[in-house]
C-alpha cells in the first residue's frame, strides 16, 4: 500500500486529502482558506497574488498531515492565466475567474479569427470572457507595458506544481489543463502559438503537455509530482465518471459534461471541447441560469430559502398546472441568446398559486439542463446515467423532477472533495506507473462515491410530458434557437 495526496487550490479555498494508493479510501484531510482579498465591490477579486494559493496550501498541509505521502496530485481553479517574465516573476497579479473586463477583448479575438466556427474549429472552444487567450487580449489592450514584458505564460495547477518542485527549467502541463485555454487543442494534441500571437501581440513560452500518467518530476525530497490538472476535470476523475455518464453541476449558472472518446466540433460554440484528465475527451455544455433562477423565484415569492422554495413546489404537481418559466434570466448561453430575458407562460386562472410557480422554477431550471444534456446527446454522446452536483441537488423538489426529465438514472453521490481526490487518484497513477505497477493507459481503479440512486420509473413519461410543454414555449419565443 503506498499513500497519495490529492490538493484542490480553488478560488476560495485549499483543500487536501490523503489517501490509499490502492483504494482510494480518505485517511485524512487538510483545510485553509486563502488570504482575503476584495475585489471591486467587495466581490470576488479578478486579479490575485498566487502567492496567496501557496501560503493556503501550507497552512492546508500542517499538523503533518503529508507525513509518508508518496506522491501529490494537484488540482486547481481553471481558467487562471499567470503571466511571468523571462526571469520567472510574476508580470503582474493572476487574472482569474470569469473576468467581465475582457468581454470585448472577447468579441475582439472572435471576429479577429473570422468568427464562432472558425475558433471551434482551431481549439474546439469560442473566446469567452474568462479564458486566458481572451485575457491575454484585455491585457494587451489594456496593460500594453505588462503584456510586452510577459515570456511565460502558466495556469494555477501549472504554477503550482512548478512551485512544489523548486522551479525547474522545465514547465509542464496536462492536457485537460490545456485544453481550456484557447491556443490548445484537444484534437491535434498541439499549441496554436499563433493564437497567443494575435492575442498578446508577440510569442511566449507555453508548458510542455505530458501525458495523463505522466509525472511533472520529484521533489529534493523524493515526493512525486503527477502532471495536475484543472478542476472540471480532477472532478470527473474523482466521480470516476466513464462512457455513458454525464455529469449536470448545479451553481448559479449550470454546467453539463459527458466523457466522449473522439474531440466534438461544435460551429454553434455551445459545446466546449476540453481533454479530461485520462486520455479521453470531456464535451462542456454550460446555462448561464441554473440556481440563480431558484433563488429569484425564491425572492419574489418571499421566501427566506431554496429548501423553503423546495417544499413549495411540492405541493404542487408535475407540469405546474401548465405554467413554464423558460430561466433566461441573465440571457442565455445554451441557447445563444446573450440580450434575452426570461419567459413565463401559460397562465391561467387556476395556474397563478406560490406552489405553481415554485414548481415551474425547477421544472424550467431542469429543462434548460436537459437541452444542454440533447446538445451532448444530438452530437453521439451517449447519456445513461447521470450525476448531479451541487448543494441544489440534496432538494427534494430537484430530485423528485430530475430523472423523468433528464431521461436517465441519476446519482446524487455524497458530499466530497471530488475535484481533490481526482488530484489524488492522478498522484496514484504516475505513482504507480514510475514503480512498474500500473499501466499507463489504464488508471488505478478505485471505489466509485457513495450516493442516492433514481431512477425515472413510471413518472418518465409524465416527465416528457413537462419536457414537451416547455419545448413547445421555447419554440414559440425563441424558435430555431437551436439550430446551427
Amino acid at each position: 500500500m503506498g499513500i497519495v495526496a490529492g490538493l484542490d487550490s480553488s478560488p476560495d479555498f485549499t483543500r487536501i486529502v490523503v489517501c490509499d494508493s490502492d483504494t482510494g479510501a480518505v485517511l485524512r484531510q487538510g483545510y485553509a482558506p486563502h488570504p482575503l482579498e476584495d475585489g471591486e465591490g467587495g466581490g470576488r477579486p479578478s486579479d490575485v497574488d498566487p502567492q496567496a494559493w501557496l501560503l493556503s496550501l501550507g497552512d492546508a498541509a500542517g499538523g503533518g498531515l503529508l507525513e509518508g505521502v508518496q506522491a501529490i496530485g494537484v488540482s486547481a481553479q481553471q481558467n487562471a492565466l499567470v503571466p511571468l517574465d523571462a526571469q520567472g516573476g510574476t508580470v503582474r497579479p493572476a487574472l482569474v475567474g470569469g473576468d467581465k473586463r475582457a468581454q470585448v477583448a472577447a468579441a475582439d479575438l472572435v471576429d479577429a479569427l473570422g468568427g464562432r466556427a472558425a475558433w471551434a474549429q482551431a481549439v474546439g472552444c469560442v473566446p469567452g470572457a474568462a479564458q486566458p487567450v481572451t485575457k491575454l487580449r484585455w491585457l494587451a489592450r489594456s496593460e500594453p507595458e505588462n503584456a510586452a514584458r510577459v515570456a511565460v505564460l502558466m495556469q494555477a495547477h501549472d504554477w503550482l506544481v512548478w512551485q512544489l518542485l523548486g522551479r525547474p527549467v522545465r514547465r509542464t502541463t496536462d492536457r485537460g489543463g490545456a485544453s481550456g485555454t484557447g491556443y490548445w487543442s484537444a484534437a491535434t494534441g498541439a499549441y496554436r502559438s499563433d493564437l497567443v500571437e494575435l492575442a498578446l501581440g508577440h510569442q511566449v513560452m507555453l508548458p510542455e503537455v505530458i501525458g495523463p500518467a505522466d509525472a511533472a518530476g520529484t521533489t529534493p525530497e523524493g515526493l512525486l509530482i503527477s502532471a495536475g490538472t484543472g478542476e472540471t476535470m480532477a472532478a470527473a476523475f474523482g466521480l470516476g465518471i466513464g462512457l455513458g455518464d454525464a455529469v449536470v453541476s448545479l451553481g448559479a449558472s449550470g454546467s453539463v459534461m459527458a466523457v466522449h472518446p473522439e474531440v466534438l466540433h461544435d460551429q454553434s460554440g455551445m459545446i466546449t471541447s476540453l481533454a479530461d484528465a485520462t486520455g479521453m475527451h470531456l464535451p462542456v455544455v454550460t446555462t448561464l441560469n441554473a440556481v440563480r433562477a431558484l433563488r429569484g423565484t425564491a425572492e419574489l415569492l418571499g421566501l427566506p430559502d431554496l429548501e423553503s422554495l423546495s417544499d413549495l413546489a411540492m405541493k404542487s404537481t408535475p407540469g405546474a398546472h401548465g405554467l413554464v418559466l423558460l430561466p433566461y434570466l441573465e440571457g442565455e448561453r445554451t441557447p445563444n441568446l446573450p440580450h434575452t430575458a426570461g419567459t413565463l407562460a401559460g397562465l391561467r386562472r387556476e395556474s397563478m398559486r406560490p406552489e405553481h410557480l415554485a414548481r415551474a422554477a425547477f421544472e424550467g431550471m431542469l429543462c434548460g439542463l436537459a437541452d444542454a444534456l440533447d446538445v451532448l446527446r444530438g452530437r453521439g454522446v451517449e447519456v445513461r446515467r447521470v450525476f448531479l452536483l451541487g448543494a441544489a441537488a440534496e432538494l427534494p423538489a430537484v430530485q423528485a423532477a430530475a430523472p423523468a426529465l433528464f431521461g436517465a438514472q441519476v446519482v446524487v453521490p455524497q458530499p466530497a472533495d471530488y475535484a481533490a481526490i481526482g488530484a489524488a487518484r492522478q498522484g496514484a497513477w504516475a505513482l504507480g506507473v514510475s514503480q512498474g505497477t500500473l499501466d499507463p493507459r489504464t488508471p488505478p481503479m478505485w471505489q466509485g462515491p457513495a450516493g442516492q440512486v433514481l431512477d425515472p420509473g413510471e413518472e418518465l413519461a409524465v416527465g416528457q410530458a413537462v419536457r414537451q410543454q416547455y419545448v413547445s414555449v421555447r419554440e414559440q419565443t425563441h424558435p430555431g434557437a437551436f439550430r446551427p
